[in-house]
């Protein structure tokens, strides 16, 4: 006799699976002259690392890490890495990094600014 019982984690494993597995939404940056594609969710490991960030008042940064973490080319690759932080800190406009980022998080709750509330 099997139990058909689903376990409850792996109900919530299913659920984010089906989550960070869906259609992605994409921005167009004129500035940048380039299309910028992404999924919504992050993991909370992701998550954990953008509010600690704000948590300490570097909003700025957090931001940037979004853009680094979220961003996808359109077949769904990573679009920048850890190593373009340095750049976007010093040599990216910072209006427009703000702008894609709110974008980005504009069909979620942000933590990053629920996180600089507090």
């Amino acid at each position: 006799m099997t139990d058909k019982t689903v376990k409850p984690i792996d109900k919530i494993t299913t659920h984010f699976r089906n989550k960070i597995s869906g259609q992605m939404r994409s921005i167009t940056v004129p500035e940048w002259d380039t299309t910028i594609w992404f999924k919504e969710s992050n993991t909370l490991e992701q998550e954990g690392r953008l509010v600690e960030l704000a948590q300490k008042g570097k909003t700025i940064e957090a931001l940037v890490e979004t853009l680094i973490t979220k961003a996808r080319t359109e077949d769904g690759k990573q679009m920048f890495t850890r190593m373009d932080k340095t750049v976007f800190m010093h040599e990216a406009d910072p209006s427009v990094v703000i702008r894609v980022c709110g974008e980005m998080n504009s069909s979620d709750d942000s933590n990053i600014e629920i996180a600089s509330k507090n």
